[in-house]
């Protein structure tokens, strides 16, 4: 049996704000994890955290899923990601993207805006990647059981995605499996915990 451990966000939070910065000033943390399993629910409590130090701002967070041209665009975004936010931040200049819309399956053409902060959160599939590594201040896994992952993208998007999510949950597991993401990681997060436990303020770490 796994053995889990309960930290707060908030030691979480000024953990990332006392590690060096690399990419240019800002500290960048990776959320990565298969589909479901509660990456943006982690991205936005830790953004909260770190909202609630003192002195503290709300980081942006970018969610890669906005970042895709559509369901084939799954891993190989990347390019995107580095030209229009990664590059400019590591060069000490705000970045700025084009959201993916899913529902008009294109891009819409006003730019959302990635300011110079002392932290960015970049959350989705394949965020912790080797080739981000570099510029990794902190990698976060999360995981959770293929069922509840499944249920969960179904109760969000609906029964019609099932083809499309099939082949996405193929994708990654290949891509977890080469890039050895979760070995690589600087934490493991239970996404579907059953230990009884405050979920705003704490998050259970797995091994």
């Amino acid at each position: 049996m796994a053995v889990v451990v309960v930290e707060a966000y908030a030691q979480l939070a000024r953990r990332v704000l006392a590690a060096p910065a690399r990419l240019g000033r800002t500290r960048l943390v990776a959320i990565d994890g298969p589909s479901g399993a509660g990456k943006s629910v982690f991205a936005a409590r830790l953004a909260d955290a770190l909202a609630g130090l003192p002195g503290g701002g709300r980081p942006p967070v970018v969610h890669t899923d906005d970042l895709l041209d559509g369901w084939a665009d799954q891993l190989t975004f990347w390019p995107r990601l580095e030209a229009c936010v990664l590059a400019p931040l590591r060069a000490g200049r705000p970045g700025a993207y084009q959201r993916y819309s899913w529902v008009r399956q294109r891009f819409l053409p006003r730019p959302v805006p990635v300011p110079v902060t002392p932290v960015l959160l970049v959350e989705g599939v394949s965020a912790a990647r080797a080739a981000a590594r570099p510029d990794l201040t902190l990698a976060v896994f999360v995981t959770a059981p293929a069922p509840l992952r499944l249920a969960r993208a179904v109760e969000r998007d609906g029964a019609q995605i099932l083809p499309e999510l099939r082949r996405w949950h193929a994708g990654e597991r290949a891509h977890f499996a080469a890039d050895r993401t979760r070995a690589r990681a600087d934490l493991v997060v239970d996404g579907a915990p059953r230990l009884p436990h405050d979920a705003d303020r704490y998050y259970l770490r797995l091994p």
